[in-house]
């Protein structure tokens, strides 16, 4: 930060949060508005571009309000410090809605739309913003006191764009990394892959033939539909499930007050094997955390007795 630029809050440069009533002026209930999940609000992706439509009747009571221009940020864990934010465009009839965990900034007079976005795009940011969350594990969210005073410099205007113009260089140079790196990263897993079967073609001393179902308790929420709130525990289901990772996005919940009435077939544990069964099939992964995950659509949870098979082990069994 430049010692000579002013300094103002993020509450003095943008409207946080602009009233809803401006919807009513615009467009009638029954119009079509975009409408922006938190699945569809992306990382490194500084543009968004919606990709559904909903009448006004059905967004306008519960979700955020947005409109062509605005700075979407997402303020739940683990999406806050994830980076989940971007600027919204080709917003159909100029309002979008969105989820209730977005943190919406208009950009006033004194800043250009990108300034703010890519000083929010900092890891400084969110690491402070971290630090300032409060709420139940699983759904902390950012202090609304942190954002609205949050300082944030304000050079003049022609040097405003200046700057976001080197910074859009570098961002355009960061997707043609990203292209590059998955190149290499399929490259990389093709040579993963056949190392992983020639390990479990060549059986070592002391190896001993079974069947999972011998090894393994199997918890099964497939055909499982809950109710998805807002926010609330963690729902995976086989979108979240990828070829040895667990993937954060689609981020869905199911309410904390109904987890032990859902999860009645088995808790999963740290390290507890997944496998999908369909769309996609025969992904696999571990799960990653020790805090409470709902489970539903496509999912077997695989539960080894953890003397007789390791977890790991059997995930790259699988995997192979």
């Amino acid at each position: 930060m430049k010692a000579l630029w002013p300094t103002r809050t993020l509450a003095e440069v943008c409207q946080i949060k602009p009233p809803k009533a401006e919807v009513r002026r615009c467009v009638t209930a029954t119009d079509l508005v975009s409408f922006v999940p938190m699945e569809d609000l992306g990382i490194d992706q500084k543009v968004l571009v919606p990709k559904q439509v909903r009448p006004v009747s059905e967004v306008v009571g519960s979700y955020t309000y947005f409109a062509d221009g605005d700075v979407l940020l997402a303020k739940i864990t683990p999406c806050f410090e994830n980076g989940k934010l971007g600027i919204a465009a080709q917003i159909t009839n100029g309002i979008g809605f969105g989820s209730s965990e977005y943190i919406v900034f208009r950009p006033g007079p004194s800043v250009v739309q990108d300034w703010p976005y890519y000083f929010l795009s900092r890891e400084s940011f969110r690491t402070a913003g971290a630090e300032s969350m409060s709420g139940a594990v699983g759904h902390k969210r950012v202090a609304k006191t942190f954002i609205k005073a949050y300082p944030i410099p304000v050079p003049a205007i022609p040097e405003q764009q200046r700057i976001v113009a080197i910074l859009d260089e570098a961002f355009d140079g960061i997707a043609t990394a990203k292209a590059n790196a998955e190149k290499n990263l399929q490259n990389a897993r093709a040579i993963f892959e056949s190392y992983l079967a020639s390990v479990f073609r060549q059986r070592g001393a002391g190896w001993m033939e079974t069947t999972i179902g011998q090894q393994v308790r199997f918890i099964d929420y497939r055909g499982k539909t809950p109710v998805k709130t807002e926010s609330g525990i963690r729902l995976v289901t086989a979108k979240n499930v990828k070829m040895g990772f667990l993937q954060a996005t689609p981020m869905e919940f199911i309410a904390s007050d109904g987890y032990d009435a859902w999860m009645t077939w088995g808790i999963p544990r740290k390290g507890d094997v997944l496998f999908t069964t369909e769309a996609p099939l025969a992904n696999v992964t571990q799960l990653d955390t020790d805090d409470k995950v709902a489970f539903a659509q496509r999912i077997i949870i695989l539960q080894p007795d953890a003397s007789k098979l390791d977890s790991a082990f059997l995930k790259y069994l699988l995997l192979s």
